[in-house]
């Protein structure tokens, strides 16, 4: 009996454990954000570096905080988003859009 109540509790340690260390749910809504500001000025076919990277960091630099808060997953859904509304090419704006080794300013 003392063998089981020792491996469950083990069990509930190992889970609270995980849950800290843990992605959380970004606080921004980006589903519902206006997505305008990119696909107006980011188009296809060729996706030009200036007019693309001008209009994502309009877009995305006031969530600056919350995006490259890695304990969240802000980044992912917002990317999630910008791709579903745009139908841009895959990592479009990771390859395009840089300003030092850091990323964009």
């Amino acid at each position: 009996m003392e063998r089981n109540w020792l491996l469950s509790y083990l069990a509930i340690l190992i889970v609270m454990a995980a849950a800290s260390t843990s992605i959380s749910a970004c606080p921004i809504e980006f589903e519902f954000l206006n997505y305008t500001i990119i696909t107006s000025e980011c188009k296809g076919p060729k996706y030009p570096a200036n007019r693309c990277c001008a209009a994502f960091k309009k877009f995305a630099c006031p969530y600056a905080k919350q995006i490259n808060d890695l304990t969240t997953d802000c980044a992912s859904t917002m990317f999630s988003y910008i791709n579903l509304y745009g139908k841009y090419p895959p990592g479009l704006f990771a390859a395009e859009c840089r300003e030092g080794k850091q990323g964009l300013k």
